[in-house]
């Protein structure tokens, strides 16, 4: 078995293919390079609320008003390097989260979803022209997280002692087309951070982004590049290019994602080439 397409595999010793081993698996997700989209930015939107505590009290009124606010949020997926790549908002520098917002009280769930994708994502201007409004393929429901009270945190599961939960988030696949403009709020960055990164990386995103790597893992994935040809077929590692957190819009410099110990190693082989 090898992550290189039978088309794209140059070795003299061909890997060898033991029996099918895709019993119950999803359908394949094609993944398309971050080369293909085009990236801008728009208006400001600032933050609803000045603080965390006028965040809940605002949640707070809207269960006494309306019951379980529903939140809808997307985890868009495109490649760089053969490596998966999660395309995410960054606030004021420090904080994470993934495109989506909480639905209004009439709104359907997957329509208002698509709504509130177009106000974080949608192009405007030029950028915007022949764009259909709230074109988004909405994949499958692959988490919920519960938020019991009035509260900051939030769980995968209901505990046991709560009858009526304030908070459902559910966090969609958005399968992302061949080509598409996106566009982020100017008070925003919005980052491709490789799965390696989030994966067991609670410290810096928390526990909702940093298990993308684990919900996504169902999925088989094929990297297609610029020409439209597939040239692999799951996640690969070592690459020459290593990959990056790449700042898409709202930021100058990308975040390189190598360690110390990567670091020493190229000097490592800088120096023996030299010596050669």
């Amino acid at each position: 078995m090898s992550t290189i397409t039978p088309n794209a595999l140059q070795s003299e010793r061909p890997p060898i293919i033991p029996n099918s081993f895709n019993a119950n698996q999803p359908a394949t997700i094609r993944l398309y390079p971050l080369s293909n989209y085009t990236f801008g930015v728009k208006e400001t939107q600032p933050e609803e609320d000045p603080s965390v505590i006028a965040r809940l009290d605002r949640l707070n009124d809207h269960y006494e008003k309306h019951g379980m606010r529903r939140t809808c949020e997307g985890i868009l997926v495109c490649h760089e390097h053969n490596h998966p790549h999660i395309l995410m908002l960054q606030i004021a520098n420090a904080f994470f989260k993934l495109p989506g917002d909480y639905l209004h009280p009439e709104d359907d769930e997957i329509e208002g979803f698509k709504r509130r994708l177009d106000e974080r994502l949608a192009p405007v201007g030029s950028l915007g022209e022949g764009n259909k409004a709230a074109d988004w393929e909405i994949g499958d429901c692959l988490a919920q997280w519960w938020r019991p009270n009035t509260e900051t945190f939030m769980y995968p599961f209901v505990p046991a002692h709560i009858t009526r939960p304030k908070e459902c988030k559910k966090l969609y696949l958005i399968q992302l087309p061949e080509t598409k403009v996106l566009s982020v709020p100017k008070n925003m960055k919005l980052l491709a951070v490789p799965l390696f990164e989030l994966y067991d990386n609670t410290q810096r995103y928390g526990p909702q982004l940093s298990a993308i790597p684990h919900l996504l893992s169902r999925y088989n994935f094929e990297f297609v590049n610029e020409d439209g040809e597939v040239v692999a077929q799951t996640p690969t590692a070592g690459q020459e290019n290593y990959p990056k957190t790449r700042v898409l819009a709202g930021g100058n410099e990308d975040v390189d994602m190598k360690t110390d110990e990567d670091q020493k190693w190229d000097e490592l082989k800088k120096e023996e080439n030299g010596a050669n």
